[in-house]
C-alpha cells in the first residue's frame, strides 16, 4: 500500500508577529526558499508523491498560488484543506481523514527543517504492520519539546514539555501513523491549552505496544520563533555553502 503524506501549515504563527501579520508563518523565507518547501522536499525525497497540506487563516490562498500542483517538485498534484482556528496538532490531522482514506500517512510539521533525509525510517514504517513510528533526537533544550522516557531501548513515556525531562531525546515533528490514527483522535479530549494534543495520540499508541521510534540522522530544527528561524536559515545556508539548494 503506497504512503500519503501530510503537512500542517496552519496555525497563526502569532510567536511570529509582526512578520506574520500580512502572511502564513510557512511562507517566511528559510534562507533562499518559502518554508514549506523544505517538509514538501522531505517529503518526496522520502517516495511520498501523493501530498496534502492542511493550512487555515486569511492567507491560505497563497499556498495555491505559490506552489500550484507542485511542479516544481516533480508532483503532478497536491491536495489541500482548511483548519478552522487553532485547534491543535491532532485538530489539524483530523482533517486529513478523507485524503488518507486506508493509507498510511507519514505526518511534518510544516515548520520543521532536517538536514538530510527521512527514506530508512519511512521504509521501517512501511514494513511494520499496523502502529506509528516517531522520529526521535537528541537536542540541548528537551523542555522544549515532547520528551520520550526509555526503558532499555524500548520507549516508555512521552511527556509533553516537561519541566524535568526524563531524557535529552525530542519528538520531532515527524510522525508515522496507520488509518486508526483517525479513531484516536476522536477520543481526546483538549488539554490545558485548549488544544488536541500530538502527545496523546502518540501516548494512546504507546499503551497499545504500537509505537515504534526512528533517530534522526542530521540536524532538525522547528522555525516557530525568532531565533528557531534565525536558526534554520543559518543552517540552511551552511549546507549549501553559499548556494540555494
Amino acid at each position: 500500500m503506497e504512503l500519503k503524506g501530510v503537512i500542517l501549515a496552519g496555525g497563526l504563527g502569532k510567536r511570529l508577529y509582526p512578520l506574520t501579520k500580512i502572511t502564513n508563518k510557512h511562507l517566511l523565507p528559510i534562507y533562499c526558499k518559502p518554508m514549506i518547501y523544505y517538509p514538501i522536499q522531505t517529503l518526496v525525497n522520502a517516495g511520498i508523491k501523493d501530498i496534502l497540506i492542511v493550512t487555515g487563516g486569511m492567507h491560505a490562498g497563497e499556498f495555491l498560488r505559490l506552489l500550484g500542483n507542485g511542479a516544481e517538485f516533480g508532483l503532478t498534484h497536491i491536495n489541500y484543506t482548511y483548519q478552522e482556528g487553532e485547534g491543535g496538532i491532532a485538530d489539524a490531522l483530523r482533517l486529513a481523514r478523507h485524503f488518507a482514506k486506508n493509507s498510511k500517512i507519514v505526518v511534518i510539521l510544516g515548520d520543521n527543517i532536517i538536514e538530510k533525509n527521512i527514506k530508512k525510517a519511512v521504509n521501517e514504517f512501511r514494513k511494520q504492520p499496523s502502529g506509528a513510528r516517531i522520529l526521535i533526537k537528541k537536542v540541548d533544550d528537551p523542555e522544549r519539546f515532547g520528551v520520550v522516557g526509555f526503558k532499555g531501548k524500548k520507549i516508555a513515556s512521552i511527556e509533553e514539555k516537561p519541566k524535568k525531562p526524563k531524557s535529552d531525546y525530542a519528538v520531532t515533528g515527524i510522525y508515522m501513523y496507520d488509518n486508526k490514527v483517525f479513531d484516536i483522535i476522536e477520543t481526546l479530549k483538549p488539554s490545558g491549552r485548549g488544544e488536541l494534543e500530538i502527545t496523546d495520540v502518540n501516548n494512546a499508541y504507546l499503551k497499545k505496544g504500537e509505537l515504534e521510534c526512528s533517530m534522526l540522522d542530521g540536524w532538525w530544527t522547528d522555525s516557530g520563533t525568532f531565533d528557531s528561524l534565525l536558526r534554520a536559515s543559518n543552517l540552511v545556508a551552511s549546507a549549501a555553502r553559499n548556494k540555494c539548494i
